[in-house]
């Protein structure tokens, strides 16, 4: 017990020490703290296993203890480097911080032992494309390799994994020495891809060639690593081997690959000790930080910050397409000048756990994840609508209303951004500005939604007492019955108005519910339930969904008359539906009027906590607003939120189809007066989709899903493939509905021109 309680002692004296320094240690002291040099968040973060009381008077324990050990007051001051570069400081044994505080800096004298910004040769102009080989595998392992020297280690770690990938390989161009490197990699493993690259970036500007190239799409799980050295951590290589060891473990990668793998919840998959915490980590990245996330819409909180440390780690594809959708290339990042801090591939680091947060994410370190058994499956639809809108094609009364030609696709065009980072106007890539009375582009559509997992469009028909508008892509496609396009209608029954909401403003296009219009109504539907794409989900009964059954005079009445006509034309029983919207009549119906509710996303799902912008507390965006928007901001994750809440699923009819939508924002069609949800993105779009399948499934009707929208672009609800997030909507749902794995789908405008070339 003696030298247990003499080491206590000890530590106590050490402690007590802080506070009974030599006159020329309190000297010492008062410079370092007029100087305003000394970085105590830094300090906390990077010697983290300082005792915590320390770290109550970080300075005190630099000038006594810290120094001596050779740690760092700030990140650009190393007391070995600098006594090597100034040795006459240590020949009259100055300290070297109180030196630089009180002379060197002046003098403007070298604090860091550099990195050498070594003069490498440029990377000739080759006229090649980045292009992905036929995937082998379902992991990808991405190496870049700026140190030649540590290929081989690297060759090595890759042979003894139990796990086979498909390997790139991006090097920093040397010239001849890389070209005899290629060589080698390339007869060590013949199916790489290997890809000399400019030295721009760090890893993490070659890691995002290959991203935007689109090569890394369709894989379940990457693996990112590069050549480590560190040269100003005295322990560079230590830490390589550690990181890389961590999360390539040679026979117990399989078991730990697949448990990642089946958990949605998991985004990130670190070495021990890699998962960081603290705002002591942000350094000086935070505005850079901060204006990356916004390109994503997510807003960065500067009193949170944590992220998978060291840029090696396993990763999820849906945050490849987040990094995807940043629009990144070499043109962004600053040219090599052997920076520790500041510069944009150090902020993407740090950006790396908030893109994770965004979709719910989890970043999980080794242990956690040997320690963790595989997830059961998640539960699955077991049958998934859309909402369509036949709106893209010219009528002759969008003409005389708007213009000669009009169609969706003008409001669409013209968008632009009502605050910093939002991302208008948002235009299609692989289906392009399509005309709808084509019916080859609905069978392109159907394409998409099958191997996506979407069973069925529920498309917008618009009847108004017997005249009807929008209707060419329906009709035409009844005469092409070579054209898979599983479907089923719903009667978009409130009037036409020309603010687009169908509540104010003119009236273009008014529903007057006449005498017997159910049954007209009745005949001209029964038209299209013959036809044998039209979706029958329970085997049995054609669907008919109404848009605004509080609409009708005589809700009750209309739908009774409404089965009583079908039944009468030999099409039988009906399923019949109602959007549950979020503005009521003046009577509320029966919940049993109706086969089955739609709960459409986002109606009913926003309250007043979520308003960033517009609502009681008004502006919360932090002055990023531009002048002259009067429309509302409100949070999409917090209406993810809502839908999860015991009091609103109380409310809900127990027949109800449990919803989400992508997005929401209808710039387009409003202008300065929209209401969009910040926040939306593929990421969280898949947070809401496990949100449902782990809360909400069990109890919907049938267990099925809507989804709100198809393509509903003026309203950026829309899970076709864009400019601004490729094919990843339908990614996430690929990866939840067809689990199997189909391959990706294309991913190509959305791609910066200078990403596909090398």
């Amino acid at each position: 017990m003696q030298p247990e309680s003499n080491a206590a002692l000890q530590r106590i004296l050490r402690f007590a020490r802080l506070f009974a320094m030599t006159p020329r240690e309190r000297k010492y002291l008062r410079a370092v703290q007029a100087s305003g040099m000394f970085d105590p968040v830094y300090y906390r973060g990077a010697y983290p296993l300082i005792h915590r009381l320390y770290h109550k008077f970080p300075e005190r324990h630099y000038v006594l203890y810290g120094e001596a050990r050779g740690f760092r007051p700030n990140p650009d001051f190393s007391p070995g480097a600098y006594l090597r570069y100034n040795p006459e400081v240590g020949d009259h044994r100055i300290p070297p911080f109180y030196h630089y505080v009180t002379t060197g800096h002046a003098e403007g004298r070298l604090t860091k032992e550099l990195p050498k910004a070594e003069d490498l040769p440029a990377l000739p102009m080759r006229a090649r494309r980045i292009l992905a080989g036929e995937r082998r595998n379902r992991q990808a392992l991405v190496a870049h390799v700026y140190y030649p020297d540590l290929w081989p280690e690297f060759a090595r770690t890759i042979k003894d994994q139990a796990v086979e990938f498909d390997l790139y390989v991006t090097l920093t161009y040397r010239s001849d020495e890389t070209d005899e490197l290629a060589r080698q990699i390339v007869a060590e493993f013949p199916d790489a891809l290997v890809l000399p690259v400019e030295n721009r970036g760090r890893d993490i500007l070659p890691f995002l060639r290959l991203v935007n190239a689109g090569v890394l799409d369709g894989y379940d799980a990457i693996c990112k690593i590069h050549t480590k050295k560190s040269p100003h951590r005295d322990d560079g290589d230590l830490w390589r081997k550690h990181l890389i060891g961590g999360i390539l473990p040679g026979a117990g990668l399989p078991q730990m690959l697949e448990t990642f793998r089946a958990d949605p919840s998991i985004g990130f998959w670190v070495a021990d000790g890699q998962h960081y915490h603290g705002t002591e980590w942000w350094g000086t990245n935070f505005e850079v930080t901060r204006a990356l996330m916004q390109r994503l819409e997510i807003d960065v909180d500067r009193e949170r910050l944590d992220f998978p440390a060291g840029s090696i780690y396993w990763m999820k594809p849906a945050l490849i397409g987040l990094l995807k959708a940043l629009r990144l290339d070499e043109n962004d990042f600053e040219p090599e000048q052997a920076q520790v801090d500041g510069t944009l591939a150090h902020a993407l680091e740090r950006s790396m756990g908030m893109i994770a947060r965004a979709g719910g994410y989890r970043v999980v370190q080794s242990a956690e994840l040997a320690a963790m058994a595989p997830p059961a499956p998640p539960a699955r639809p077991q049958f998934v609508s859309a909402f369509y809108l036949p709106q893209f094609h010219p009528v002759p009364e969008n003409d005389l209303w708007w213009g000669k030609g009009f169609t969706e696709w003008h409001n669409v065009t013209h968008a632009a951004p009502a605050r910093a980072g939002h991302r208008q106007p948002v235009l299609p890539t692989d289906l392009g500005f399509y005309d709808l009375r084509l019916p080859e582009t609905m069978g392109a559509q159907a394409e998409l939604a099958r191997a996506s997992g979407v069973d069925a469009f529920c498309v917008y028909h618009y009847w108004f007492g017997g005249r009807r508008i929008l209707e060419k892509p329906v009709d035409n496609l009844l005469s092409r019955p070579d054209v898979e396009f599983p479907f089923y209608l719903c009667w978009a029954n409130e009037s036409w108005r020309r603010n687009w909401d169908g509540l104010s403003g003119e009236v273009l296009l008014e529903q007057d519910y006449a005498k017997g219009f159910e049954k007209a109504l009745a005949e001209n539907v029964a038209h299209y339930m013959r036809d044998p794409r039209y979706a029958r989900p329970d085997g049995n009964r054609p669907r008919f969904v109404i848009y605004r059954p509080d609409d009708m005079p005589e809700p009750v009445a209309s739908v009774a008359r409404l089965r009583d006509a079908w039944r009468a034309m030999g099409i039988g029983e009906v399923e019949i539906g109602a959007v549950r919207f979020h503005i009521t009549g003046d009577k509320p119906l029966s919940d049993a009027l109706f086969d089955f509710w739609i709960e459409m996303a986002p109606h009913g799902l926003v309250q007043e906590k979520d308003y960033l912008f517009g609502g009681p507390q008004g502006d919360r965006t932090g002055g990023a607003v531009r002048p002259g928007f009067t429309g509302l901001i409100y949070d999409y994750n917090g209406v993810i939120e809502n839908a999860l809440s015991p009091g609103y699923l109380r409310k809900l009819p127990k027949n109800t189809i449990c919803g989400a939508m992508p997005c929401w924002d209808n710039t387009a069609r409003r202008g300065a007066s929209a209401h969009l949800a910040w926040g939306a993105n593929p990421a969280s779009f898949d947070r809401w989709l496990r949100e449902i399948s782990q809360n909400r499934l069990q109890g919907s009707y049938r267990q099925e899903l809507f989804l709100n929208a198809w393509n509903e672009w003026a309203e950026k609800a829309i899970l076709e493939p864009s400019d601004m997030w490729g094919d990843q909507y339908l990614q996430v749902l690929r990866a939840w509905l067809r689990p199997e794995g189909a391959q990706a789908l294309s991913y190509t405008a959305a791609v910066p021109p200078a990403a596909a070339s090398a």
